[in-house]
This record gives structure tokens, sequence and C-alpha cells, in this order.
């Protein structure tokens, strides 16, 4: 299929679908004619991609997991390294949860401040 019949069947713009294949996360072969021909599987990709995406994991994650994907959900069967890449990806979400946390007390003790000295 086209890019632009991918578009209209997973309701992503043809920019964004690109941006997927640059992060080397959607694969296409080009025809004779130069345009991108997409499996009849890549609707489905696309899902596991977003769903993914909502799990807030990056797209340099997101491309060593998605050859353990399966089904639209995505359901992560098991592949090598699958267990020491979601950790290390829950340890960054830590991280910067911490971080923030972090930074919104500190935001809550100016704040603290300037309504004591009104």
């Amino acid at each position: 299929m086209l890019i632009g019949e991918l578009a209209r069947r997973t309701s992503l713009s043809t920019r964004l679908l690109r941006y997927y294949e640059e992060q080397g996360l959607l694969v296409s072969s080009r025809g004779a004619n130069g345009y991108r021909n997409y499996n009849d599987d890549a609707p489905m990709i696309v899902g596991q991609i977003r769903g993914l995406l909502r799990a807030g994991l990056p797209t340099s994650v997101i491309r060593d997991l998605l050859p353990c994907a399966q089904g639209k959900a995505p359901r992560l069967t098991p592949c090598p390294d699958l267990i020491a890449v979601l950790r290390e990806a829950a340890a960054d979400m830590q991280t910067r949860i911490d971080s923030l946390t972090a930074n919104r007390d500190a935001v809550l003790r100016y704040l603290d401040a300037a309504e004591a000295n009104r």
C-alpha cells in the first residue's frame, strides 16, 4: 500500500509515517516510480508504535522492542534483551520523575516564599 493509504488507514499524517521510517520503526520498499510501498501489516505495526509511544517509550527503545511486539496491543513476546531494555527504560523514566519532583518542590518553595511576603 502507498503512504497515502497507510495514512488514511491509521489516521496519521504522511509526515509522521515518514518520521517513523526515518527512525527505523517502519519499513517500506520503493516501487519503480519511487513511491513508498508498505506491507499489508503496516497498519498493525503503526498501532504497535503508537501503543509503545503512549507508554512513554522513546523511539530508540521502540526500535529495539518492535521485533518482540505482536498484535495491536502490542503484546511483547520474549526476545533477546527485552527485560533489560524495559528495565533501563523504566529506570530512565524514574530518573526523570525524580528530577521533575525536585523541580516542582523548588518552585513550590519559591511560591510559598512569595505568598508569605504579600
